[in-house]
């Protein structure tokens, strides 16, 4: 039968907190209760996340996660970029709640996505809909810690990793780590070690890429003195024009860290 519609119920350790967060990034509570049991819809146009509070609850222990399949994901982000700007003066880049930038996921055939991280500690993965019939993911979200996600979506050439050289590899490996399967500390390890080894022909806007995410991982372990090492790192990178254009992304992203950094 058609038209059905799922709709996540999701953990946390209080509804206040959530529908709090969630309307900074757009959304409206549908439905709002204490008792029996602690509970809220909330919807942003035609996505519904519902949740339901536990007392005690941890969120660094969460294991709660859903994929958002949305006709532009860029977009998205922006919106809930915007959101965060409004409320807290910054793109939240680190600690619970926390946002990651689209990136093209290696382990997801190329398609380029971000997660939102919320305060019960639920993984939100937007990824785009597909151009045509999906494909079935190869295995099951288990935890936003340990396991990879694999897309359910196809996508255009123009959005999968293009990793030619080894700081390309890199960062198309440390991005599966930390984004895909929150190890941030492994994806740390394979990024320094890139970094220890330059090489001459390396391409300097894959170079500032890399530099800025390991900025942004620093910021999610707390490390703020290697965050801004590494965007001074990235700030002394000499790009041309083309180059400056195809970092844009990159160079965004190290404006919302700065600022994040006070």
């Amino acid at each position: 039968m058609a038209n059905e519609m799922t709709v996540p119920l999701l953990p946390c350790a209080s509804i206040d907190e959530i529908e709090a967060f969630y309307r900074v990034l757009g959304f409206g509570t549908t439905y709002h209760q204490r008792k029996p049991n602690p509970y809220v819809a909330l919807q942003r146009e035609d996505l519904r996340l519902n949740f339901f509070e536990i007392a005690g609850f941890d969120p660094e222990q969460s294991y709660g996660s859903c994929l958002v399949i949305t006709s532009d994901v860029a977009e998205l982000h922006r919106a809930f970029s915007a959101g965060m700007r409004a409320a807290y003066g910054k793109v939240l880049v680190s600690g619970v709640p926390r946002m990651t930038r689209p990136r093209a996921r290696k382990n997801a055939d190329g398609v380029s996505g971000f997660c939102v991280i919320d305060p019960g500690g639920n993984w939100i993965r937007v990824f785009p809909a597909p151009a045509a019939s999906p494909a079935p993911a190869s295995s099951p979200v288990s935890s936003p810690a340990s396991s990879p996600v694999s897309s359910p979506v196809s996508s255009p050439a123009s959005e999968r990793v293009a990793a030619a050289g080894r700081v390309a590899a890199a960062l198309a490996n440390a991005v599966v780590l930390a984004d895909s399967k929150g190890d941030v500390r492994q994806a740390v390890r394979v990024l320094d070690s890139a970094l220890a080894r330059p090489e001459a022909d390396d391409d300097p806007v894959t170079h500032v890429e890399v530099l800025v995410y390991r900025a942004e991982l620093a910021m999610v372990l707390q490390d703020r003195e290697t965050a801004t090492d590494m965007l001074a790192r990235a700030e002394r990178i000499a790009l041309d024009a083309d180059e400056t254009g195809r970092a844009a992304s990159a160079l965004e992203n190290a404006a919302d860290l700065r600022v994040a950094l006070g």
